[in-house]
């Protein structure tokens, strides 16, 4: 298999074992798209190496829901523009069982830090603290599917014959969440604990991990399962590595590897 089909692949697989942020209940008022994805199909779109990580889940997201017998896919990434001004877009516009739906994407990172905010949504930030959960939510309820009842998508809908009080609207939205490590005193009350993926640390911490190896993917690849056919990094040269990108106050995604073999990922966080 051609290298680059390969990892898309893999991105694929991880993007599919990720689990939704919360299942069957309301969060923030909003809910999750009821469907099971059945899909064995390989993904075998060649998305440009360009593509970034958001738009790449959206392919990932439609090869699903195009292999879905009881959803039919009506338009996807709908820019929505008044005169020449895009005012947003809408992810996707679908049947589910006849059913219109608007649909909303997200795949998102985020870390555990108690000191923000007060509440379980609160505490969750991203990995380099510029972006959270709860603004992530309110851009979703306050700006992104209300774009749905705007005049300026008049137009769209009424091509495809859907009035927009006649349509459901969900959200598809799935991350992978990191806590201090060593710190498992955590409230899953709302969230789905099935998305923990690992533990993120601080540069002072590494050296608990000198006889461990190492592995710093692509940001594209964070959505990888960790693959062991890599090559590992011996702790000198990983500091080295992880230095550089620390020191331009980004957060990476790494992956480790204990001398027992066991697998994990984390993020090392530039603050403190």
């Amino acid at each position: 298999m051609h290298h680059k089909t390969k990892e898309t692949q893999l991105q694929y697989q991880g993007y599919a074992n990720t689990p939704l942020l919360w299942n069957d209940r309301k969060v923030y008022n909003l809910k999750q798209l009821e469907f099971t994805s059945e899909t064995t199909e390989r993904f075998t779109e060649v998305l440009p190496d360009t593509m970034r990580l958001g738009k790449r889940v959206e392919r990932f997201v439609s090869h699903e829901l195009s292999h879905d017998a009881s959803i039919d896919i009506l338009a996807e990434n709908i820019q929505i523009q008044q005169d020449k001004l895009t005012l947003g877009e809408l992810d996707v516009l679908l049947l589910h069982n006849n059913q219109p739906v608007h649909l909303e994407i997200v795949y998102k990172f985020y870390l555990y830090d108690a000191r923000v905010g007060a509440s379980e949504l609160e505490h969750w930030i991203g990995p380099n603290r510029s972006d959270t959960l709860v603004k992530k939510l309110d851009k979703l309820k306050d700006k992104q599917l209300p774009l749905l009842f705007n005049s300026h998508t008049m137009p769209v809908l009424e091509r495809l014959n859907l009035t927009p009080n006649d349509i459901l609207q969900r959200v598809w939205f799935k991350a992978q969440l990191f806590t201090p490590y060593q710190d498992y005193d955590i409230a899953f009350n709302l969230l789905n604990k099935a998305c923990l993926k690992g533990f993120y640390i601080r540069p002072y911490q590494l050296k608990l991990f000198v006889d461990c190896k190492f592995n710093i993917p692509n940001k594209i690849n964070w959505l990888q399962e960790i693959e062991v056919r890599v090559n590992w990094l011996n702790y000198n040269a990983f500091f080295e590595a992880v230095s550089v990108i620390i020191n331009n106050k980004t957060s990476p995604l790494c992956w480790l590897k204990f001398p027992n073999g066991n697998i994990q990922k984390f993020f090392v966080v530039w603050w403190d």
